[in-house]
């Protein structure tokens, strides 16, 4: 072993992993751009396996495991499925609910763009005994109470996925509460916004980097930023101050103490979640404390942390896939979960329309030509129409463009799996009041 290997051995992570008598068994549903950075990332920690994945395009799956140099079969059956698994290969399937319920694996991490699918994935996992780690944010923000429930009653851990920014933000808040500092306003940094982006528009950039083009309309008209803020929220007990948040211009982090009124929102009691855009670092978050202490006042002024009371704290990155195994370990080993809606439905997203909208009209969901999704408090109901549900959903009658969509103005299904597992999530018992 190498010195840089000796070094890595020491970090608690992999001693925990080295303790271990065999690897952390992964199961993986979606094998895009996130899928195949995840199952890289399993092949170079040492102590994780992932034993089966799926993929709608069972090629996608084909090529990530051809890429690692990963010993494979195409499994159409749970049988097939387990018999792959024993003979050292790892089960590639087209159907995620083979590798949810799959035996050998303890943890699912779910990371594809499906929402309804997803959360039934999620459901059938911690049904099935599994531990569930979402990187699915859109599938964790509406089913998330439902599915941190039922994770609760089977002794499992329900979490988010480290990595992408609600998981890197809660790092930061931990922080500071652990240093004795009250948290008044957690944060995103957004490069770029053009609330009417769509799949058309958004093609150049997404083959830039070879990104779905649904997913980068998604973080293009801030559908996505506003469902990670609104995790953070239902997690961490925030709000919004208005719907979609402010996010003001910006041209560096260190400028957030200026351009918020960070005294009358702690008076307000109202700690909440906020961006800015355009600002360096680029994918970088920020959380912003409070400390009234004379003493620790002056010892943040002589760490160059500026005079207080209220002190900025960022990260310059977040690495997505990179930092993802982490909390795959804590949940599997030390039963914890890195973030979950334990105050339920704080916050959610609501559909806004892109354009002029008519009656009969077909909503196109998550990254459409329809509509965009904005944060708003929920604290007792909220007439709009969740972003995560807003895909084939017929309009009533027309909207204009930028109006919210509400429940009302929508022909709703009278049974559909996604909004079955939303009303199990909207009733799930709150875990902190």
């Amino acid at each position: 072993m190498g010195m840089a290997r000796r070094l890595a051995a020491s970090t608690p992570t992999l001693r925990k992993l080295s303790s271990r008598p065999e690897p952390i068994r992964i199961g993986l549903v979606g094998m895009g751009a996130m899928g195949r950075g995840l199952l890289h990332q399993c092949r170079v920690t040492p102590g994780l396996e992932c034993v089966a994945m799926a993929d709608l395009i069972p090629e996608r799956a084909i090529t990530c495991a051809e890429m690692e140099g990963l010993p494979y079969k195409v499994a159409s059956t749970a049988a097939e499925v387990e018999d792959a698994i024993r003979g050292g290969f790892t089960a590639i399937c087209e159907e995620g609910e083979l590798v949810a319920s799959c035996a050998q694996a303890v943890v699912l991490v779910e990371a594809s763009s499906a929402v309804g699918l997803a959360g039934r994935y999620a459901a059938m996992a911690l049904q099935t005994g599994k531990h569930a780690v979402m990187m699915n944010a859109e599938a964790d923000l509406i089913f998330g109470p439902y599915l941190m429930n039922l994770a609760h009653r089977q002794g499992l851990v329900y979490t988010s996925c480290d990595g992408d920014q609600h998981g890197v933000i809660r790092h930061l808040v931990n922080d500071l509460e652990l240093w004795g500092f009250d948290l008044i306003m957690a944060g995103n940094i957004k490069g770029f916004l053009d609330r009417y982006s769509d799949p058309t528009k958004i093609i150049p950039e997404a083959d830039k980097r070879n990104l779905d083009y649904k997913m980068a309309t998604a973080y293009t008209d801030g559908t996505k930023l506003n469902i990670e803020m609104a995790l953070v929220a239902n997690a961490l007990n925030l709000r919004t101050r208005t719907p979609g948040m402010t996010g003001p211009q910006a041209g560096d982090v260190g400028e957030v103490l200026q351009l918020f009124d960070f005294a009358s929102i702690r008076a307000e009691s109202n700690a909440c979640v906020d961006y800015i855009l355009g600002a360096k670092p680029g994918g970088g978050v920020y959380a912003v404390g409070y400390c009234e202490h004379a003493y620790q006042r002056s010892m943040m002024e002589y760490y160059k942390m500026g005079p207080g009371p209220f002190y900025l704290f960022y990260r310059p990155y977040h690495l997505c896939h990179v930092e993802a195994m982490d909390c795959i370990v804590q949940g599997v080993m030390d039963g914890c979960s890195l973030l979950e809606p334990v105050y339920g439905f704080r916050t959610n997203v609501f559909a806004y329309a892109k354009r002029y909208l008519k009656a009969g009209e077909k909503l196109d969901g998550i990254g459409g030509y329809a509509c965009y999704g904005l944060i708003d408090n929920c604290d007792g109901g909220h007439p709009g129409l969740p972003i995560c549900l807003a895909e084939d959903i017929v309009l009533r009658r027309d909207i204009e463009r930028d109006s919210p969509i509400l429940l009302s103005d929508a022909e709703l299904p009278v049974s559909r799996s996604d909004f079955d597992l939303y009303r199990c999530a909207l009733s799930a018992p709150v875990a902190v009041q």
